[in-house]
């Protein structure tokens, strides 16, 4: 059953999901906004896969939490999820993303699955698998934030949160291949191969590019037939802006000690 759920917001989104009696989500700590009281709440170790919590427990199953954890651990994700369920009644819970931009809805049925950047991953119905994708290789030591993915398979809906307002893109309306900045990416359909190259040399104009350009000699390439999704700031920009607005009051006022800084009643 797809998630009954409204986008609430402009540059700041988050998600109202309505879930029918006994329908569940789950989501990673730090996610979760807001409940109705009939609309129980459990912590579970790793992921779920398929039916969070649900099933025997059995010596393959036992070996294939410990394989989740551990990725997890190595990605430096939450070793826990939170799963919501509707108790008695249709209950309301509400998540967001941790940075100021828009929320995505994801209807995967099945025949394709969606990889997504570190930390975009907000919530899931019950039926989604959740998992840990690493980029291997050149991939892995120059991709930056797209060396740990987050894996989206399974029946239903997921929700994705980014930075910024969001793009889609098909590679194939564009040669079949795109360069994007590592820190621009969402998500994308398993069908899209993810890589990383070399832009420019090292000669004057690529030093150039690099040193003063703010771009490195490496960007991500998107390719094949399949939707992409990338968004408009990342991580490390918002970061690096507010590091410019933040410290020592003497650090922000320059030459003219803070004459024009502050009221001038």
């Amino acid at each position: 059953m797809t998630v009954t759920h409204k986008l609430i917001g402009g540059s700041m989104q988050m998600v109202a999901c309505q879930l029918a009696q006994g329908q569940s989500v789950f989501c990673e700590p730090g996610k979760f906004l807001w409940k109705t009281t009939n609309v129980d709440v459990r912590t579970t170790l790793g992921a779920p896969s398929g039916n969070p919590g649900g099933g025997q427990t059995t010596a393959s199953s036992l070996l294939g939490l410990a394989k989740n954890v551990g990725k997890r651990m190595i990605a430096g994700e939450s070793l826990a999820v939170q799963v919501y369920s509707a108790q008695q009644q249709p209950g309301l819970v509400a998540f967001a993303g941790v940075l100021p931009g828009q929320v995505r809805a994801l209807e995967l049925d099945g025949s394709t699955q969606w990889l997504a950047q570190k930390d975009a991953f907000v919530a899931a119905e019950s039926t989604i698998d959740f998992d840990i994708a690493f980029s291997g290789g050149k991939t892995g030591r120059w991709g930056g934030e797209g060396f740990i993915l987050e894996k989206l398979g399974g029946t239903g809906t997921a929700f994705i949160a980014g930075a910024g307002d969001f793009v889609d893109l098909n590679p194939a309306d564009y040669g079949g291949k795109i360069q994007v900045d590592t820190g621009c990416i969402v998500a994308f359909e398993s069908s899209v191969k993810y890589g990383v190259e070399r832009v420019g040399g090292m000669d004057m104009k690529g030093v150039m590019n690099m040193a003063l350009g703010g771009e490195g000699v490496h960007l991500a390439t998107l390719e094949g037939d399949g939707r992409v999704i990338i968004q408009s700031m990342t991580t490390a920009g918002i970061a690096q802006a507010l590091m410019k607005n933040v410290g020592p009051d003497e650090d922000r006022k320059g030459f003219t000690g803070g004459l024009f800084s502050g009221s001038m009643d």
